[in-house]
């Protein structure tokens, strides 16, 4: 499981150092691509071949499905690391991203996630009062008692 925040610098060849303990749990080959939020979503393969068996499953024939494909699978690269435990990422992504210098590596379960430090704070801040009232409305009382 892909869990906790780090906090690393994007160079200017849009280069950024994955830490040591996300690296094992990627592999050898693993995708970056555009998330929600503007953001950048990072999966291991295996993560990454379900959502791409999901999306093939989507009928072509809906909208939302043709533009969210697009949107999802456009900007998305498989990527590895190198020596210095680095990832380059394109500048396709650096936009959509906005990531500057300053970037927040969190990890959520199946995925990474790459935001610009600025961003992240925005996005942290505006919903941390949130929390209870999110978790409250997203577990009912099933989950207390591991049903």
């Amino acid at each position: 499981m892909l869990i906790g925040e780090y906090h690393h610098n994007i160079d200017e060849k849009g280069r950024i150092i994955l830490p040591a303990k996300f690296r094992e749990d990627l592999g050898e080959e693993f995708f970056v691509t555009r998330g929600l939020e503007e953001c950048l979503f990072v999966y291991p393969k295996t993560e990454w071949d379900k959502i791409t068996r999901k999306l093939k499953s989507l009928p072509f024939t809906k909208k939302d499905a043709r533009s969210f494909t697009r949107f999802f699978l456009s900007g998305a690269t498989a990527t590895v690391f190198d020596k210095q435990g680095r990832i380059n990422i394109t500048s396709p992504l650096i936009s959509y991203a906005d990531l500057k210098k300053e970037c927040v590596i969190v990890g959520v379960g199946d995925r990474l996630e790459i935001w610009d430090k600025g961003k992240w704070d925005d996005f942290y801040n505006s919903n941390k009062e949130e929390m209870s009232n999110i978790a409250e409305d997203l577990f009912d009382s099933n989950w207390e008692s591991g049903e």
